[in-house]
């Protein structure tokens, strides 16, 4: 494994659209559900394959920093970058890139989400490897991988194949442009045109050539970069962070620089991929579905009784979740609150914890 090839794992999403499962204190990322599993678990894992355990970064939330540490005891606490505010992905990867420039600045960062499901692994792992291999003779290029689309899903972004670039051992493709999420008669057409596959948000490149595009098209942002980035091995490193970061504007790398930028590429990956990010990609994806099409986790105790198209999901193999008539609903226990909304409602969530806080109910979120 080459010492100057680095993973960094996002890890800093706040998870509404699962609470109470997710919490400010424990996000959706550490959550136990996947075959005994947490999300962040199975995304180290799936890139242990490639990188040494000191060669691998989580950038998170500050307030659970400790807690991912806990989690992934194998990687070194300095391995562990706690932003004081989400500030989205480009200032997420802005913050590894300026920390790992400290210690290579010509080294190859690949950026994962802990929020994905990837089976099999091994399709992805030979991408990042071919993704090395066409890094090293096109250093200026930024690398992202798509995903097979195996249906017309309005909920992702899409990319755009272009001209394809033959390189060793696959094909390479430009990216000819990146779509925002369409609606469904324009997700059909790209469907339909073979042109096009979903956005996966994992990317490969330097680290010199980030920070240079970065610079380019947020120079303010990678001006507050610079700084932090100055200050990390002296004693100031927690005022400046403290400082700096929650200044930096609020944007995604796809928006911020990937929709700009030449020299992108992409190659496909044909793989059962889910963004894991409500409670119906969880039911599909760790759920034992009944006759009646209810979903439960494995370790939920539930009675049904004519009832139908519901999620239940509790966090006590003790407790007992029992329904009669129910139908489209969503039932969420755990030790100090518990959800029951209908399944389309889920959207909602999000206005349901602003409401918590402004009523006094802040210790639930």
């Amino acid at each position: 494994m080459d010492a100057n090839k680095y993973a960094v794992i996002m890890a800093g999403g706040s998870g509404k659209r699962l609470w109470p499962l997710s919490r400010k204190t424990r996000p959706k990322q550490i959550i136990d559900l996947f075959s005994n599993q947490s999300l962040l678990r199975h995304c180290v894992s799936r890139v242990k394959g490639i990188f040494e355990p000191e060669n691998i970064l989580v950038v998170t939330n500050a307030e659970y920093a400790d807690e991912v540490h806990k989690h992934l005891p194998e990687l070194p606490l300095e391995n562990i970058l706690g932003e004081p505010r989400g500030r989205d992905t480009a200032n997420a990867i802005g913050l590894a890139a300026t920390v790992l420039s400290l210690r290579n600045k010509e080294a190859v960062m690949a950026v994962f989400s802990a929020d994905q499901i990837i089976e099999p692994v091994e399709p992805l792992q030979e991408a990042v490897r071919e993704s090395f291999r066409f890094i090293e003779s096109h250093p200026e290029a930024l690398f992202t991988f798509g995903i097979k689309a195996s249906f017309a899903h309005t909920g992702l972004g899409y990319l755009k194949r272009g001209r394809e670039e033959l390189s060793p051992h696959e094909t390479v493709s430009a990216v000819a442009a990146f779509k925002e999420k369409p609606n469904k008669s324009t997700a059909h057409k790209y469907i339909r045109s073979g042109q096009y596959c979903w956005n996966s948000g994992m990317f490969v490149w330097r680290v010199d050539t980030i920070l240079e595009r970065l610079e380019r098209f947020l120079p303010h942002n990678a001006e507050r970069l610079h700084r932090i980035g100055q200050a990390w091995k002296g004693r100031d490193r927690g005022v400046v962070l403290e400082k700096e970061f929650p200044e930096l504007e609020k944007i995604s790398i796809d928006f911020g620089v990937m929709e700009r930028a030449k020299d992108v590429y992409m190659c496909e990956l044909e793989c059962h991929w889910v963004d894991m990010g409500s409670y119906q990609t969880l039911a599909d994806n760790v759920g034992q579905v009944d006759q009646d099409y209810n979903a439960t986790t494995s370790g939920t105790r539930v009675e049904w009784m004519d009832s139908s198209n519901n999620i239940a999901i509790s966090e006590n193999p003790d407790h007992l979740i029992a329904a009669i008539h129910v139908e489209d609903m969503i039932i969420v226990h755990t030790k100090d609150a518990t959800l029951i909304c209908r399944r389309e409602e889920t959207e909602n969530l999000k206005s349901l914890l602003e409401r918590m806080e402004r009523n006094g109910n802040d210790r639930f979120l």
